[in-house]
């Protein structure tokens, strides 16, 4: 049986909503888990260990200042994900691409358009 991976890719660091806001708060400025633990509704053991998923994937470099450690924001390792949907961007390109043609030609296939259509009301049921 092979062993767990030591260290959070970026990808898992990421996929927890609580380490986005916790790299949103990072993003402009440098602050101690005392700080941090006080915008979470949750302990500071707790938004510890979130800090550690995010530095052992590279987001977060913390650093000691006297005897509390100050958590900043790495961006570098976000550029994974950038790279990554960079390919999926052309698909929604391609969507957006249809649809302001789609828009702009008038087109509606015989179809009435979207902003003349009444809304059907749902009949009151007794």
């Amino acid at each position: 049986m092979a062993a767990a991976p030591s260290r959070h890719d970026v990808f898992q660091a990421i996929a927890d909503p609580t380490r986005r806001q916790l790299l949103k708060l990072l993003g402009d400025q440098e602050l101690p888990v005392t700080v941090i633990s006080g915008h979470f509704p949750m302990s500071r053991t707790a938004v510890s260990k979130h800090l550690r998923i995010l530095a052992e994937a590279g987001l977060v470099k913390g650093r000691k200042v006297g005897r509390e450690t100050r958590y900043r924001l790495d961006p570098e390792p976000l550029l994974a994900v950038k790279q990554w949907l960079a390919y999926y961007e052309r698909f929604w390109e391609n969507k957006l691409a249809m649809l302001k043609h789609y828009v702009e030609s008038g087109e509606t296939d015989g179809a009435e358009p979207v902003a003349t259509r009444t809304a059907v009301q749902p009949t009151k049921q007794e």
